[in-house]
């Protein structure tokens, strides 16, 4: 008769010991991304953004970040390792998976962004405003959206100033609309994750490559690319990539409440502006080392750029038919998208 009330003491004690575990163990999360230690990625965002959370949250999340792809696959399988619980989190760039965040390919148009900082503001608040988290993003838990710097042409034999000197160079484009910008400009466009650059540069499998300043050090693109053309400051950028932190949706329900508000109060819009800014402020650093080896840099025009404007202005219609086609309002997408960017960017 003693053994049912045993029981119970015993599953009561189980119990808690199951509550002590789920609220007050440490979870341990692991974070993979495509670069090196050495990139702003790495060293000016993801080490200070892990180590700020185990600090305002003593005991709560552990985390172990994996550069360079040590835990195995290539870039554009970072999303689905996040989505499929083979890593915790993951930062990667949305364009390595060509057509399958047709929503966020708006920020990718040419001609569209200022500065990282307000742009990626821009991009986290059109991602919420438009469907995006429950849409094309409802396989994981996004922390944080962001766009890069700048972004220029490095080239290694010769200097792009007009449109006519695209026509012939192999050059690099980061994402499906990049390269379509470059086809336009009269390029032969190559699509490439930027851990491939470098090394195609060095072998002249391209003549060059549209990188921000940000990623320049990294790859080693200042010392294997001698030209740098970069745009008009008063102009918009000549284009941008968008990049995504994304968790495991299941190991993020999972979290304790305590460590769930921990990682929630340091994620979303705020985060998202905050990395922007990183990029930002990472490229007159990456800058100075190209002007250090004796570059050769040139500023294209406002009025050159109107050429490359014209060249590039139908392929939001072709983004607009495409994603209509996938049930989309692309109009509308790109109407909400420029409104967010003046209402967040400004130079």
């Amino acid at each position: 008769m003693r053994f049912p009330k045993l029981a119970a003491v015993l599953a009561a004690v189980g119990a808690g010991v199951l509550g002590q575990a789920a609220f007050g163990q440490e979870v341990a999360l692991k974070v993979h991304h495509l670069l090196p230690p050495p990139s702003t990625a790495h060293a000016k965002f993801l080490v200070p953004w892990t180590q700020k959370i185990e600090k305002q949250c003593p005991g709560k999340l552990k985390f172990t970040i994996y550069p360079s792809m040590q835990l195995g696959g290539t870039p554009p399988q970072l999303y689905d390792q996040a989505k499929d619980g083979v890593v915790d989190i993951i930062w990667t760039v949305l364009g390595y998976t060509p057509g399958r965040f047709p929503g966020s390919e708006a920020f990718e148009l040419p001609f569209m962004t200022r500065t990282a900082k307000g742009s990626s503001r821009a991009f986290w608040e059109y991602a919420n405003a438009n469907g995006l988290m429950a849409g094309e993003f409802r396989d994981t838990k996004v922390l944080a959206l962001h766009v890069h710097d700048e972004g220029l042409i490095f080239t290694t034999s010769k200097q792009v100033k007009v449109l006519s000197d695209f026509k012939g160079m192999k050059l690099r484009g980061p994402t499906r609309l990049t390269t379509k910008m470059l086809a336009n400009f009269g390029a032969t466009p190559v699509g490439m994750p930027v851990t491939q650059v470098g090394e195609s540069l060095s072998k002249g499998v391209i003549d060059g490559a549209i990188i921000p300043w940000e990623i320049a050090p990294a790859i080693k693109a200042h010392e294997l690319a001698k030209y740098q053309s970069e745009t008009d400051p008063k102009s918009r950028n000549l284009y941008t990539a968008t990049f995504i932190v994304a968790m495991n949706k299941a190991k993020y329900e999972s979290l304790p409440p305590d460590a769930k508000k921990c990682l929630d109060a340091n994620s979303g819009a705020e985060l998202s502006e905050h990395i922007g800014k990183i990029w930002d402020d990472s490229a007159a650093g990456a800058r100075k080392l190209a002007q250090a080896r004796g570059n050769i840099f040139y500023t294209v025009p406002a009025a050159e750029l109107v050429n490359w404007e014209k060249a590039s202005a139908g392929i939001a219609d072709e983004w607009i038919r495409d994603v209509g086609a996938r049930g989309l309002n692309g109009q509308n997408l790109l109407k909400s998208a420029r409104e967010m960017i003046d209402k967040y960017d400004s130079k």
